[in-house]
């Protein structure tokens, strides 16, 4: 079984609203040498829709539901950034965000001393696909679009493949309407062990389509949210599991054995901090199953699994514990392991972190393509003023 750190895995709409409370974000983006304001800079919430890009003295502005989240910002020829934010933390109201010119003489030496696949994406294309997209039957709906930015680099000596991105990877995913531009940092895996490690900076764009299309993306959307990682981390944080289907189990020692957790929301496992936020930790790794859905028959298969298995079930490793969010965001997220059913699930089923299915409409899908077609760019007048920092904007 493939051992998958995934980095929820989280370029340019405000949030469209839930009607929940929310918060603002200001900043500008300046070249961390010269202090002059970049013009066009991106900057977005990785795992989100929610994005803008910079006016011409590098202001930006975001409104957010509450929550956390990656606040990631890039521009062509610097180092691309990424900051923690959220509603708990005072100082996003205000962001001064320096970024760092890429050093060209470094980048030449490194690929020199590489081992580059020449026919990289003839070679190992499939594989890559495999085991980034997924082999659910959502990923036989997605196409990376752009494949010749990607580089690969084979070790014969650590038997690993390394596959990194000269720019944004462009992935349609028919499946659940979205196109996901994805900033790769690097693709990892180890043929000797079988881990395969990825990380980056998703954002996704809502896709055009026709009524009956949207209907159907909400439909698929629904399905690849039930027994999700956000979905159980949500619940988990609003103490609804046993109602959303989970039930979670405890294992302490080296063996697969677990003990059931009857109240997961004990003092040993579970705490809640200010500003609407929740710890949990464990003294071991959690076994968790979605009792609502049934397994993909190809997982079964692939873990030669009994046909007749009627849960999914997931092993969360959390490491050193984490902090969840209101929104389903956590950290630290390069601490939690993910194992079982949900390292199944890759690219292909991933949801946004502002997507919530009650919301998540034929009527909102349309209004996200109308600001989408929009510049966002704020411009000098609409850059937020001392008296407005405090002020949200539900869409």
């Amino acid at each position: 079984m493939f051992r998958i750190i995934k980095l929820l895995p989280l370029i340019l709409l405000p949030f469209c609203g839930l009607g929940q409370t929310g918060f603002r974000v200001t900043g500008k983006v300046i070249d961390s040498l010269t202090q002059q304001p970049l013009q066009g800079a991106s900057v977005f919430c990785q795992n989100t829709t929610i994005g803008t890009v910079t006016n011409a003295e590098g202001v930006f502005r975001l409104n957010l539901s509450n929550g956390g989240y990656d606040l990631v910002v890039s521009f062509m020829g610097f180092e691309t950034q990424s900051v923690r934010i959220s509603n708990t933390m005072p100082e996003s109201a205000d962001l001064t965000i320096m970024l760092q010119q890429k050093e060209k003489s470094l980048e030449e030496v490194a690929i020199v001393a590489t081992n580059e696949v020449t026919n990289g994406w003839e070679k190992y294309g499939a594989f890559l696909t495999d085991h980034f997209i997924g082999k659910t039957e959502n990923s036989k709906a997605c196409v990376i679009e752009n494949p010749e930015v990607l580089r690969f680099f084979y070790s014969r000596k650590r038997k690993r493949l390394k596959v990194t991105g000269d720019s944004v990877l462009v992935i349609t995913n028919k499946a659940l309407g979205y196109v996901v531009k994805y900033q790769l940092d690097s693709f990892v895996h180890e043929y000797d062990n079988g881990k395969t490690l990825y990380a980056g900076y998703p954002f996704y764009e809502q896709m055009q389509g026709s009524d009956e299309e949207m209907q159907e993306w909400m439909e698929r959307r629904k399905t690849a949210y039930n027994g999700s990682v956000l979905q159980f981390l949500r619940a988990y944080h609003d103490s609804t599991l046993n109602g959303d289907g989970y039930r979670v189990e405890l294992i302490t020692d080296g063996s697969n054995a677990s003990s059931p957790i009857y109240n997961p929301y004990d003092a040993d496992y579970y705490d809640t901090l200010d500003f609407n936020r929740v710890e949990l930790f464990f003294p071991g790794r959690l076994r968790v199953a979605y009792t609502k859905e049934k397994p993909d028959p190809a997982y079964l298969s692939v873990n030669k699994l009994p046909k007749n298995t009627p849960v999914q079930v997931s092993i969360l490793d959390l490491a050193n514990g984490i902090v969840v969010e209101e929104n389903g965001y956590y950290y630290d997220q390069k601490d939690v392991l993910t194992l079982g059913y949900w390292s199944w699930e890759k690219m292909a089923d991933f949801l946004p972190y502002d997507y919530h299915p009650e919301t998540d409409t034929i009527e909102n899908m349309k209004a996200r393509l109308n600001r989408q077609s929009d510049d966002e760019e704020p411009t000098a007048e609409e850059a937020p003023t001392a008296e407005e920092e405090n002020t949200v904007n539900n869409y």
